[in-house]
């Protein structure tokens, strides 16, 4: 095994907690208007410091209109787990890989120089993407064995898939080729995560392209459309080994968290919404057998609402859905945190039993109809939800976005989102949360950008995957 002097690469989930704790968030900063220059945000996140939850550094990209999505590391604690990922040690946590869903063009961001100023050192551009992997629309960014993992929504053209994962060099951060090597029946992709010690990886399904980017279709969703199932694969082999449909009325399978102790064999997804009842949902899957299950362990009911104050796509039904945007799923494995972007709420649950999830704690902010304010600005209504959630590892800080996708924001908040940030206390020990009265980036804080996903410096809770135990 090859060993590295990076500090922020940690054997276990236990290590990753007992590390220092994370002094500044990256936050994916874009203009819905393709106007403005897409830019990564650096928050400083030390309660200690003067500058405390305010936007300290601004790495601004040399274009606009890419809408920057789900970033990640070049590297993190799995490369403990493999050969060939550098030589004497030089391997580090030390790029950003940017993904603009829109453009299909992908930043990489030096850290190490300046944390505070990421310089762009690389561009992916789309036609590379397309003629070495055969994609378009990247989406999401995982380290991992043998190479950096992108998903991606669309294929060559831009339209239609079958979407799925590309790979990219660790050190040269060239695409070298596309991961499947045989695909099966799978056609729509979203995200990928894995079980490193099983060699499995999984993926889940939202849509083309030409699906999401013009708004959301209440064709595409009555007639059930976007994806509703779970892929299966060999991690190694980049082939299809199982399919699971959770039904064809659970619409949107979107965010994968596997428990982070690589002897646990089991993992959560949280789906968007139910076309029977606009409930959503998170299910559990789980080895079964020589196979995988999954089965719903979370359902959360949609929120009656007078029709006055719905949006038009909500005014038929008479209430607000939950539209589940994201979950992650704290270090230890213990504490999921589900954010409900319709609704304004971020829920937890205690999943000591992953198959029977306790709720433990509930804030809210934002929300289609709540519009709860801020502690630190009570006089704001605030648009938009709890959406993108990031976990510090050592599971006290939960830090969340509000925008969701440009294009959907303004179906459920018609008047847009706007832009902010907010954090809450957790306690890892037995449970509950409260709102960080005097953590709040907006508005003009991100100088009219809508923000998106966070990254945690040294890592967080979606970020790594570990290889031991003790």
């Amino acid at each position: 095994m090859q060993h590295t002097a990076d500090p922020t690469f940690y054997r276990s989930p236990a290590a990753a907690i007992a590390a220092p704790g994370e002094t500044l968030a990256y936050v994916a900063a874009f203009d819905p208007r393709g106007v403005k220059h897409d830019a990564i945000a650096v928050v400083d996140c030390d309660a200690s410091s003067d500058s405390f939850g305010r936007v300290v550094g601004w790495s601004e990209l040399p274009t606009a209109g890419n809408e920057l999505h789900h970033f990640g590391w070049n590297a993190c604690s799995s490369a403990l787990c493999h050969e060939g990922h550098g030589e004497n040690g030089a391997l580090e946590r030390r790029y950003l890989v940017v993904p603009g869903i829109r453009s299909s063009r992908t930043y990489i961001l030096d850290t190490k120089p300046d944390p505070r100023q990421p310089q762009v050192a690389r561009t992916i551009e789309p036609e590379e993407l397309a003629s070495k992997a055969g994609y378009s629309r990247p989406h999401t960014v995982h380290c991992g064995p043998g190479g950096i993992f992108m998903s991606n929504l669309g294929g060559a053209n831009g339209d239609d898939g079958p979407g799925g994962v590309a790979l990219i060099d660790h050190d040269t951060f060239e695409v070298t080729g596309a991961w499947e090597t045989d695909r099966g029946d799978q056609f729509l992709a979203y995200d990928v995560w894995w079980h490193l010690n099983d060699d499995v990886a999984i993926t889940s399904e939202w849509g083309t392209p030409a699906m999401i980017e013009g708004g959301l279709n209440p064709e595409d969703l009555l007639g059930r459309r976007f994806g509703h199932h779970l892929d299966f694969w060999s991690l190694s082999g980049g082939k299809l080994i199982q399919r699971i449909d959770l039904g064809d009325e659970h619409q949107m399978v979107l965010e994968l968290r596997p428990a982070h102790n690589p002897q646990k064999r089991w993992g959560f997804v949280g789906v968007v919404i139910s076309v029977e009842d606009l409930s959503a949902s998170v299910w559990l899957w789980h080895r079964d057998g020589d196979g995988w299950a999954a089965k719903k362990v979370i359902t959360i009911a949609a929120e009656p609402a007078d029709e006055s104050e719905l949006p038009p796509a909500l005014k038929p039904f008479g209430a607000v859905p939950p539209l589940i945007s994201d979950i992650d799923l704290s270090v230890d494995d213990r504490w999921l945190y589900v954010s409900c972007w319709g609704t304004g709420e971020l829920k937890q649950y205690d999943v000591s039993d992953p198959h029977n999830p306790r709720e433990t704690g509930s804030v809210r902010l934002g929300g289609v109809v709540g519009r709860e304010p801020h502690p630190a600005a009570p006089e704001l209504a605030l648009a938009g939800g709890p959406q993108m959630v990031e976990i510090s590892r050592d599971g006290r800080r939960v830090y969340f976005t509000n925008s969701l996708y440009a294009a959907w924001d303004e179906v459920f908040y018609p008047n847009g989102v706007g832009a902010w940030m907010a954090r809450v206390d957790a306690d890892p020990d037995g449970g509950g949360m409260t709102v960080d009265p005097r953590f709040f980036p907006h508005g003009d804080d991100f100088r009219g950008l809508r923000v998106h996903q966070t990254r945690l410096q040294g890592g967080d809770a979606s970020s790594d995957s570990y290889c031991f135990v003790e």
